[in-house]
């Protein structure tokens, strides 16, 4: 069959810390244009540090709850059926700082950041089940991605 299918219980799953992640498409049928990933956000102080990606756009699209998106100073609250586009070179971040979790798809074109997401998950947690912000910015280094203060 040329189309490929991956079920609400397939996928690989990823990422590090509360934010745990499911990796849809990694680039291998798609000759790596576009990588898609699931991620649930549970409430919680817990946010990627700003950042901004070199040579990658990213969607997402809310499936499930309401996440703040902050670029620069400005911030915006989206509730599910909501899409935020994220070209290359615009900073942002994401929290949940909402009473119930909140899921989103992830489009990441080409799938370059797709690794990021498999290394999260080998950096180590804090007792509060925590990743470090400054292991965390190593690891988008790695993928022309740099942390914004």
């Amino acid at each position: 069959m040329p189309i490929f299918v991956v079920g609400p219980n397939d996928g690989e799953p990823s990422g590090g810390g509360p934010i745990r992640c499911r990796i849809i498409e990694d680039g291998t049928h798609t000759q790596h244009r576009l990588g898609l990933i699931e991620a649930m956000v549970p409430p919680s102080p817990a946010s990627p540090p700003q950042h901004l990606h070199r040579d990658h756009d990213e969607t997402f699209i809310v499936t499930e709850g309401k996440l703040r998106f902050t670029t620069a100073a400005d911030s915006v609250d989206v509730e599910a059926g909501s899409c935020v586009t994220v070209p290359a070179g615009t900073a942002h971040t994401f929290a949940n700082p909402f009473d119930h979790a909140a899921k989103f798809i992830c489009t990441l074109t080409p799938d370059l950041y797709v690794e990021y997401f498999r290394d999260l998950g080998k950096l180590p947690v804090s007792e509060q089940g925590l990743l470090d912000p400054a292991d965390i910015g190593r690891t988008m280094s790695a993928y022309a991605t740099e942390v914004v203060r």
